[in-house]
């Protein structure tokens, strides 16, 4: 008998159901735990294998696949289904609430995007999330962990990386350099500034791996101060790539662009979804319905409303929040 057999005919201890579907009761045997890179391997079967097992045989959905290039054949990745869950969050600042109660729940390997008027708590609500505001209320789970209490650092390191609005990167470093600066952040190696230069290429192959990735190959040897600002915002995206994120923050990556470089950046920002889950916030409403799977509309602070571009964008509310009362 093989340990889900056994788990699912072990009598329960809490008087709830262990392994089996009695009414609208559903447990899984330990045998159903999940690794901490959220990918389910019970015993080489895959996790609906197993289910089979014990529940019977299970629907087909047509949902889309969840974080695919993470498994192998066979295997689906759950994570609980969210990498990010907030519940409750407030941010109060004397009296006056930035935000307040946000629910928000992001589902691995899509483009989520948050939008609002100016003054909704956009940006607030990143910066609780990466930890650079402490919440004054409510929780933060990342990949099923708590990081309500964690500082920014250590959200970084367990995959959760942000941009922000003004281009971040090293203006008189090239654009090789910077995204081996992040690279060395990355492997541990964070003050081999001080050593030989020729310590610092071991990094190049993989540095130059990601300019390509952007289509920064020709600014290699560029001081980023002498690119163009929306080739500045490529590499400031090469660079978060460089710490091997699974999800990314992107604070209006669009901001202050021309045309051309807002199809530029909003092709990158598809291609590297592949790949990564994204959360933004983005005021150009064209980008927000061609890249998002998922949008959250925030106003004063609040949930207004959740769903699709086609959807919202008939919503009465919506339109009230950015257009005002007796809108045409």
């Amino acid at each position: 008998m093989s340990p889900c057999e056994q788990a699912a005919e072990k009598p329960s201890t809490n008087g709830q159901c262990a392994g089996s579907r009695e009414g609208d009761c559903l447990t899984f045997p330990p045998c159903l735990l999940a690794r901490d890179d959220g990918i389910f391997r019970p015993g080489g079967g895959g996790f609906r294998t197993a289910l089979r097992d014990v529940l019977g045989d299970l629907p087909v959905d047509n949902e889309k696949p969840v974080a695919q290039d993470a498994c192998g054949q066979g295997e689906i990745c759950l994570a609980d289904e969210f990498i990010l869950e907030t519940h409750g969050l407030t941010k109060e600042f004397a009296g006056f609430f930035a935000v307040r109660d946000v629910a928000l729940r992001v589902r691995r390997g899509h483009i989520h995007a948050l939008i609002g008027p100016n003054g909704a708590g956009k940006t607030t609500c990143f910066n609780l999330l990466t930890k650079f505001l402490k919440p004054s209320a409510g929780t933060i789970t990342y990949k099923g962990q708590d990081i309500t209490a964690m500082a920014p650092a250590d959200v970084a390191r367990l995959g959760l990386v942000r941009s922000f609005q003004i281009s971040a990167v090293f203006p008189h470093l090239t654009a090789l350099e910077n995204v081996r600066v992040a690279l060395q952040r990355q492997h541990g190696s964070s003050f081999d500034f001080w050593r030989s230069k020729s310590v610092l290429n071991r990094f190049n192959n993989r540095a130059l791996e990601l300019l390509n990735d952007v289509g920064l190959s020709e600014f290699s040897n560029t001081p980023a101060v002498e690119m163009p600002y929306g080739r500045k915002r490529a590499l400031e995206i090469a660079t978060t790539l460089a710490l091997d994120p699974e999800m990314m923050l992107l604070d209006e990556p669009m901001a202050g662009m021309g045309h051309e470089d807002i199809d530029k950046i909003a092709a990158l920002i598809k291609r590297i979804s592949a790949k990564y889950t994204i959360l933004m916030v983005e005021h150009n409403l064209s980008v927000v319905a061609n890249l998002s799977d998922v949008i959250t509309v925030l106003t004063r602070g609040q949930v207004l409303a959740q769903g699709n571009y086609a959807d919202l964008s008939k919503d009465e509310r919506v339109k009230e929040a950015y257009l005002g009362a007796g809108h045409a």
